[in-house]
Parts: structure tokens; C-alpha cells; sequence
């Protein structure tokens, strides 16, 4: 459904659009990473030191007392504030660009749906504007619950979510469809909205973020994931292949592996997904599994998607132990040459 902008000059930049940095918080020993700490640890600094050595910079959130042992050099820059957990892909604000210029719009974080703790995360941006750290003016967006992995851009107009998130009960429960999409158009410039109705990926506790289930890549792309059921990939495929861009076109649909399942402590499934991969400006960070077939084919397919990219593989078992991955762990900042 095509809806006009109310605000045409404002735009949901694609995640390979220039970015000024990426925005990520240092794992938490007094939290639930403290039984795997090490490891998780080594896993944030993987994804740091790739992020750095394609030439980025990381705005790195760290703890205000005690734990100092997080990574330093030029290209990184530290902020002590106080927080619950370490995914910033949804606490942090979302880039937009407005009149050409990059705003960070602050949206409501509820910990997916009242899931877990909020009330440090849900501040964080705002505790970042207010010490100057963020690199572009900060709107307040507050009267909706939005997770940055629940919506993907492809840069020109469409933005692309799930029913099972945005249309959740405990997220905006006053809010129709209608509402939601007046919303993404009026504040983020979309010019549609993309629902996609199944997938689901058994572990999950996002009911269902797009960014663990079909992203856009250049050139009119969606890679997607299967989901953990046979019946509710059949019905994705499905209605991927209804979606078109702006222009009426079809977009080409490219089929991930999905992992082995991995079960955690509890025999719990734990949500991997080979989706949930990071763009930046040099290079693409897919998460791997431990699982040579399934990761060396994952990374051709992505890396196919992203001609001149560098594509590099972080291992994001000690991640998914915590039902998140590398992408979750992330959120670019956009910069103003668009």
C-alpha cells in the first residue's frame, strides 16, 4: 500500500548508505552476559576491530564504574553511561535524513514488548545528546514504540516490517496498521510500507524482527531467512515474491541457509540467523555458527549481494546464547554525505 509523504523531503537512508559510525555498548559483567563474559567479550572486540580496520569509527558505550578492560584507539570513542543490556540496534536512535542533513530520531524502547528491563536503554539516546556525543541533532519521536531491527530501509521510499512486531498487543496496542504506516511515512519519508506476515525463527524474543528475517541489499535485493517452520517459509516466499519497490518492480529474492539449530544450557532454541549482518561503509559482518557449510555459503550469497564490499565472517555463538546477534549488537549512524 503506497501512502504520499506528508514530508517529502525527508528519507530512510539503506543501511549501505555512507554512515559516520556505529553506534555499540560494551557487554556487562553485572548482567545476564556475566556466566559467558570472556567470551562475549572476545566477540565484541572481533566485531569492533572489523568495524575499525574497514576505517569506522565505533561510538562505544561503556560502563561508569568498575569494568575498564573495553577497547581503545583512534577510531573509537567511549561514552560512560548506565545501561541494561547491550543491544543497541534497538535502543539507539534511527538515522533519517531531513532537508539533506542527517537527524537521529529517539523512539520509545520497551525491551520488546515489557519483555525485560528498559528504564537505562530507553534514555540512552537522549543521555548521548545531551553530552554532545552524537554527531547529528536528536528528534524526539517518543509517542511509539520502535525497535530499530523491526524496520529496513532500501533507501528509496519502501520500508519493510513485520505484522507479528509493529502490530504486537505489547508494543502499540492503540495503533492500527493504518496508524503505524502514517507514522513510518510521516516521520522516516517512506513512501510504503512492506508488511511481511511469516518467518518466524524459533527462539526469538522480538516477535519477529525483519533484520532476523529479509534485508534489502543493493540493486532491488531481499535476502531472507527461512523460518524455523517449513510451512511459514513456504507462505514468506510467497508474499516476498509479491513485494515490489516504489516503481511497480519486483525485487530479486536471494535464500540464506538457516543454521543447525543450536539449543542453549536449557535445551532452549536459540534464534541464529544468518540475516542478522551488519553494513558498513567498506564491508559486510555476517554472523557465523561454527558450521562450515552453512557459514561459507552464507557468506558468498551476502557478500555476492554487496559487490565491493569486503564481506567478513564474526563467529556470534557466545551472541545468540542471549537470543541476539551481530546486527542486534550494532546501529550505524548515518552521515550527511548521502
Amino acid at each position: 500500500m503506497e501512502i504520499k509523504r506528508t514530508d517529502e523531503k525527508r528519507s530512510f537512508p539503506a543501511e549501505w548508505a555512507p554512515q559516520w559510525g556505529v553506534l555499540m555498548t560494551w557487554p556487562l559483567a553485572d548482567s545476564d552476559w556475566a556466566p559467558t563474559l570472556p567470551a562475549v567479550k572476545r566477540c565484541y572486540r572481533h566485531i569492533i576491530d572489523a568495524i575499525t580496520a574497514g576505517g569506522e569509527r565505533v561510538l562505544l558505550i561503556v560502563p561508569p564504574h568498575g569494568d575498564d578492560d573495553y577497547p581503545t584507539g583512534p577510531l573509537i570513542t567511549t561514552a560512560a553511561v548506565t545501561t541494561n543490556d547491550t543491544w543497541t540496534r534497538d535502543y539507539g536512535p534511527i538515522s533519517i535524513i531531513a532537508d539533506g542533513e542527517p537527524q537521529l530520531l529517539d523512539f520509545t524502547f520497551n525491551a520488546w514488548g515489557m519483555k525485560f528491563a528498559a528504564n537505562h536503554d530507553n534514555l540512552v539516546s537522549a543521555e548521548l545528546a545531551k553530552r554532545s556525543l552524537l554527531p547529528h541533532p536528536l528528534q524526539c519521536a517518543r509517542d511509539i514504540v520502535l525497535e530499530g531491527g523491526s524496520i529496513e530501509s532500501d533507501g528509496h521510499g519502501t520500508v519493510m516490517t513485520t505484522s507479528r512486531c509493529l502490530l504486537s498487543s505489547n508494543r502499540n496496542e492503540t495503533l492500527s496498521l493504518h496508524d503505524i504506516e502514517q507514522i513510518l511515512c510521516e516521520r522516516l519519508g517512506a513512501r510504503q510500507v512492506l508488511w511481511l506476515d511469516h518467518g518466524a525463527i524459533d527462539g526469538d524474543d522480538t516477535d519477529s524482527h525483519i533484520d532476523t528475517l529479509a534485508r534489502f541489499a543493493p540493486a532491488d535485493t531481499i535476502l531472507y531467512s527461512p523460518g524455523s517452520s517449513p510451512e511459514e517459509t513456504a507462505l514468506m516466499r510467497q508474499q516476498l515474491a509479491t513485494f515490489r519497490n516504489i516503481d511497480g518492480k519486483p525485487y530479486r529474492l536471494i535464500e540464506l541457509p538457516l543454521p543447525d539449530k543450536l539449543f542453549d544450557d536449557e535445551s532452549s532454541p536459540m534464534p541464529a540467523t544468518y540475516a542478522n549482518f551488519l553494513v558498513t561503509n567498506t564491508r559486510v559482518l555476517v554472523p557465523t555458527y561454527g558450521q562450515p557449510t552453512n557459514d561459507s555459503r552464507a557468506l558468498r550469497l551476502i557478500a555476492d549481494a554487496f559487490p565491493g564490499r569486503e564481506t567478513i565472517g564474526i563467529d556470534c555463538r557466545p551472541l545468540i546464547v542471549q537470543h541476539g546477534s551481530l546486527h542486534c549488537a550494532t546501529m550505524q549512524i548515518a552521515c550527511s554525505k548521502q
